[in-house]
């Protein structure tokens, strides 16, 4: 699928989930705008490992995605940049697990404002130059947790569940437009934030980590297998195709079977 001229700013992109959303789109020949944490020697590398590997255009721009300002200021960057702003991935999360009564707050406030509404934020800022260019697409990185529930991931499950319900509001709003938003909901991903959760896991039960991934597999996700960050990025490649221009509003599953059972 071609998206040569076409510009994708997504955020949380410097690894996992996210930066397997930026190659993908990179492939298919989209210019990037990358986001995320990580040192700045090896977040230039990576620019221009992708710039060159795929002959696009790629910058990184940082920002505070906690900071509705910085959210803000972020697409203006990008527009700049990139002279228009074509796509736009909210990937950004951060986690944090505790039961509900011993869930710090300033943890709860963290996990609403960058796995929520740092989304609210960036797609307001940006709808008004799409709108104007009748054309856009926005994909949100949601969760089964934006579907289901999960004990002590409170903050997370409701961030999440909010993210699946600013997806339609804005589906609604722009249908017709040009514009398409969508929600990408990924069960277990062997991204570097479950690697951390499986070591834990590992160490805490006195297991090896082959036991401890069967073991969160087999809990919830039926295939027993990972789903990888390059599926995810083939799935947004294709909800920015011109073959996904009359999907809008949908809550896509990419969980193994875990919402089937």
């Amino acid at each position: 699928m071609n998206l040569r001229r076409k510009t994708a700013l997504v955020t949380g992109s410097t690894s996992g989930i996210g930066l397997g959303i930026a190659m993908a789109l990179a492939e298919s020949g989209c210019n990037l705008i990358l986001n995320g944490f990580g040192e700045t020697s090896a977040i230039e590398r990576l620019r221009l490992q992708i710039e060159e590997e795929h002959k696009v255009r790629v910058d990184y721009f940082d920002a505070d995605l906690s900071k509705p300002g910085e959210c803000r200021e972020l697409i203006v960057r990008a527009q700049i940049a990139a002279g228009e702003l074509d796509i736009l991935v909210n990937n950004a999360g951060i986690q944090y697990v505790a039961p509900v009564e011993q869930f710090p707050q300033a943890q709860w406030d963290a996990v609403l404002a960058v796995n929520l509404s740092s989304a609210f934020h960036l797609i307001a800022a940006a709808l008004p130059a799409m709108r104007a260019q009748k054309f856009g697409r926005i994909i949100n990185i949601s969760s089964v947790h934006g579907l289901v529930g999960s004990i002590h991931k409170s903050a997370y499950v409701a961030a999440k569940h909010g993210l699946v319900g600013l997806t339609k509001v804005v589906a609604l709003e722009t249908a017709g437009q040009g514009i398409t938003c969508n929600a990408i909901c990924p069960g277990w991903v062997l991204t570097p934030l479950v690697q951390r959760q499986i070591e834990a896991k590992a160490e805490s039960e006195g297991v090896d980590l082959e036991t401890a991934s069967k073991e969160i597999l087999d809990e919830k996700q039926p295939s027993g297998i990972f789903t990888t960050s390059a599926q995810i990025g083939a799935l947004a490649v294709f909800l920015c195709s011109q073959s996904a221009d009359n999907l809008t509003g949908a809550c896509l599953p990419v969980d193994g079977g875990w919402l089937a059972r």
